[in-house]
């Protein structure tokens, strides 16, 4: 994140060009930071910590914005620096982000492995462990769900076909296509990869929920298991 102060600093003790609200209005939202911008929804921080540092403290779990999106309320109220009213104010927030992109996948049709790259790549090429995800379709191919399955260590990340096709039953998805990083930035497949790979499209023939391609996302590049026949 850009910027900080020592604990017990606030916010309004820091340079201008520091604070998040004033970054926002100089530069735009696009160039805060995640932690910047959940401090600016929790506004005030403990007595040693700003609202950066609590934000931070928030993020600093492996499930990251994953964590926010699914904690309770209860949850989050347990959490050193957020009462009731700023938990239901970053629930709040979240939902309406959650919306927002429900409709815009909503529009989003997938037709081939570059499709599905658009949609992944930004964010999973710079993951530093690996996520396992799955891309979610309706029987027209448009995307109903992007989830969240694992976090896994700098070169595996656990996929259960439990855990893999748990959100795509509760979406009614007709088809999935599964997806995944290479930390190192090679999309290579591994041995494990086309393994776990296969016993999934196995396990989806039976549940009756297609696989229809797994990604494996590396720095700027990818490779699609469809392509190379590997499915």
């Amino acid at each position: 994140m850009t910027g900080g102060a020592e604990k017990g600093t606030t916010i309004k003790e820091m340079p201008a060009d520091l604070r998040p609200r004033e970054r926002l209005l100089s530069a735009g939202p696009q160039a805060l930071s995640n932690a910047e911008l959940l401090a600016i929804l929790i506004r005030t921080g403990t007595r040693t910590e700003t609202a950066i540092d609590v934000a931070c403290r928030l993020l600093s779990r492996p499930e990251g914005l994953q964590y926010l999106a699914g904690a309770s309320l209860e949850e989050l109220q347990k959490e050193k620096g957020i009462g009731l009213a700023k938990a239901a104010e970053l629930k709040a927030a979240l939902e309406l982000g959650r919306r927002l992109a429900a409709f815009t996948l909503s529009r989003t049709v997938i037709k081939n492995p570059w499709d599905v790259a658009g949609l992944l790549m930004d964010e999973m090429r710079y993951l530093d462990r690996e996520n396992f995800r799955t891309v979610s379709l309706n029987t027209k191919n448009q995307v109903i769900g992007i989830d969240n399955v694992s976090v896994g260590s700098l070169n595996s990340s656990p996929a259960h076909p439990r855990e893999v096709f748990k959100d795509p039953i509760r979406r009614s998805a007709a088809a999935i296509i599964l997806a995944h990083n290479h930390p190192s930035g090679d999309p290579t497949p591994s041995q494990e990869d086309i393994q776990v790979t296969r016993r999934l499209v196995e396990a989806g023939q039976i549940l009756g929920i297609e696989v229809l391609d797994h990604l494996i996302i590396g720095d700027g590049r990818f490779i699609s298991f469809k392509e190379r026949n590997l499915l």
